[in-house]
C-alpha cells in the first residue's frame, strides 16, 4: 500500500503523546535518585535501585510490540489502545511515587511506572513507521524528538518552578518535599491529556491483507517462537545499531541514576546529609542537619533544571533537523556520530565546571540525546520488514535495556571505581561511553539505512 506524505501538523498530532511520555521519563530520570536519597539510599546503592526500569523494558516492549502488530480495531486502530492503557497506569504511578513512605515502596513504584511508560512508548515508535512513507521517516522521528525535547525541558524544571511559586522545598528527614510531589502530580495530568490528544486526533491504516492478518492473528502459542526466530534472524544493520545503542544507553543510564549525587556533591558542594552523623537530640545539631538537607534539596532542584537543558538543546537540534529533513536527505550515520561526540564532551567537562556553567555541559549532551531518539530508529525502520515493525522495535529495545541492566548490577560502580571513589567519576565514564558509541557508527554500511535512497539516486 502506497502511503501518502503527511503534513507537519498531522505528524505533530500523531507524535504529541510523546510530550506526556517524556514528562514521565524526565521526572523519573531527573528526580528518582533524589527521592531514593531522601528516603535514605546510599550513593553506591542507587544504580541497583534503578534496575526495575530496564528490566521492565526488556520484558514489556517485545510483548507490546508483538501484541500491537496483531491488534486491529476499526474504531481504535492498532497502536492507540496501548497508548491509552499505558497512559492511565503511568499517570497513577507518577502521582503516587513521591508519596512513598519507604525506599522499597519507591523502588516498587519505579517498577510500575517504567512498565506503564513502556506500554505507551513502544507503539509510538512503530506508529511513525506505520503511517509515514519511507522518505518521511527521518522527518517523523525528528518531530518526535522535538516534542520529547519540549517535554524534557519543561518537566525537568517543574520542581524548581513550583518552588518559585511558593510551594515548599523543605521537608523533614525521610520525607520528599512538597515541590516534588506537586511536580509529579502535574506530570501525571500532562501524561494523560497528551496521550488522549493523539488517540483522538490520529487515525491508522488497516492491515493491507485483512485475511492474512486474521490468519496470523489466529495462530496460538507463537509468541516465544516468533520472538526467538526474529532475534535469530535480525538484519545485520540492526545488530550493528545495537552496538551503538549499548554504549549510548549505558551513558544515559549512568546520567539518570548518578547525576544527582555526582553533581550535588562535586559541583554544588552540597552532598546529601547522613542523619546518623548528627545528634538529633541536640538542637544545634538538628538545625545543622536541616540546613544541610535544605541545601541538598535546593541544589537537587538546580541539577534537575540543568538537566532540563539537554531537553531544550535536543529540541533545538530536532527543530533544525525538522526543517532540513522536510526537504532534503541527511547522512544519518555521520549526523549521529558527530552528535554522540558532542554529548561525550559534555559529560567529560562536568569534572571541571562550575554551577553557573553546568548548563553548557547539558547543552552538548542534548545534541546526543536528540540524535539517539531519532537517527537509530530512522536507520532501523529502513532495514526491517514493515509487517513486523512493532516486534522489531520491541526487540531493538533489548539493545537499550541490556546496557542499563549491566550498569545497574554493578557496571557503573565497577568502571567508575577504576578512576576513584568520587561520584563525579561516573559522569566521566558516561562521556567515554558516548565517544565509543560515536566511533561505532563506522560499522554502519547499509546505504539505505544511512541515507534513504530514492529512485533518482
Amino acid at each position: 500500500m502506497k502511503k501518502r506524505a503527511l503534513g507537519f501538523w498531522e505528524i505533530w498530532n500523531m507524535s504529541f503523546g510523546f510530550l506526556g511520555i517524556q514528562f514521565g521519563f524526565a521526572l523519573q530520570g531527573g528526580f528518582m535518585s533524589r527521592i531514593f536519597q531522601t528516603l535514605g539510599a546510599e550513593k553506591d546503592a542507587i544504580p541497583l535501585l534503578w534496575i526495575a526500569a530496564p528490566l521492565t523494558g526488556l520484558l514489556v516492549q517485545p510483548i507490546i510490540g508483538y501484541l500491537s502488530d496483531r491488534t486491529w480495531s476499526a474504531k481504535w486502530g492498532r497502536r492507540r489502545p496501548y497508548f491509552l492503557i499505558g497512559a492511565i497506569l503511568s499517570s497513577l504511578a507518577l502521582f503516587f511515587v513521591p508519596h512513598s513512605p519507604a525506599l522499597w515502596v519507591a523502588a516498587g513504584f519505579l517498577w510500575i511506572l517504567d512498565a506503564s511508560i513502556n506500554v505507551s512508548m513502544e507503539p509510538f515508535r512503530a506508529l511513525v513507521a506505520d503511517k509515514l512513507p519511507e522518505s518521511q521517516r527521518s522527518y517523523g522521528f525528528v518531530i518526535q524528538t522535538l516534542i520529547i525535547g519540549i517535554g524534557t525541558w519543561v518537566a525537568s524544571n517543574l520542581p524548581w518552578l513550583v518552588s518559585q511559586l511558593g510551594v515548599s522545598n523543605e521537608a523533614a528527614s525521610g520525607v520528599v518535599p512538597m515541590s516534588v510531589k506537586v511536580a509529579f502530580a502535574i506530570g501525571a495530568f500532562v501524561f494523560l491529556i497528551s496521550i488522549l490528544y493523539t488517540v483522538f486526533t490520529t487515525t491508522e491504516y488497516p492491515p493491507e491483507d485483512m485475511e492474512a492478518f486474521e490468519k496470523e492473528k489466529a495462530k496460538k502459542n507463537q509468541f516465544i517462537p516468533d520472538i526467538l526466530n526474529n532475534i535469530g534472524h535480525m538484519p545485520k544493520t540492526m545488530k550493528k545499531l545495537g552496538v551503538i545503542q549499548f554504549f549510548s544507553w549505558f551513558a544515559f543510564f549512568t546520567m539518570w541514576s548518578m547525576a544527582n549525587p555526582a553533581l550535588t556533591e562535586h559541583v554544588f558542594q552540597t552532598p546529601v546529609p547522613v542523619e546518623s552523623a548528627y545528634d538529633m537530640t541536640d538542637v544545634a545539631q538538628k538545625e545543622a542537619f536541616n540546613v544541610a538537607n535544605t541545601a541538598f534539596q535546593e541544589s537537587s532542584n538546580s541539577v534537575g533544571s540543568a538537566m532540563g537543558i539537554y531537553g531544550l538543546s535536543s529540541m533545538a537540534f530536532a527543530l533544525l533537523l525538522t526543517f532540513y529533513t522536510s526537504k532534503r536527505r541527511i547522512n544519518r550515520k555521520y549526523v549521529h556520530m558527530a552528535s554522540l561526540f558532542l554529548g561525550g564532551l559534555g559529560f567529560l567537562l562536568m569534572t571541571y565546571t562550575s554551577p553557573e556553567n553546568l548548563k553548557w555541559c547539558f547543552v552538548l549532551i542534548g545534541f546526543a540525546w536528540g540524535s539517539i531518539l531519532s537517527m537509530p530508529y530512522a536507520m532501523l525502520s529502513s532495514s526491517v520488514d514493515p509487517n513486523k515493525m512493532g516486534m522489531f522495535m520491541g526487540i531493538f529495545n533489548m539493545f537499550i535495556v541490556i546496557p542499563q541492566i549491566i550498569a545497574a548490577l554493578g557496571g557503573i560502580n565497577f568502571v567508575s571505581g577504576l578512576l576513584g571513589p568520587d561520584a563525579i567519576n561516573a559522569m566521566t565514564i558516561a562521556g567515554i561511553s558516548l565517544i565509543i558509541a560515536g566511533l561505532c557508527n563506522l560499522l554502519i554500511t547499509n546505504k539505505n539505512a544511512i541515507t534513504y535512497q530514492t529512485e533518482d539516486i
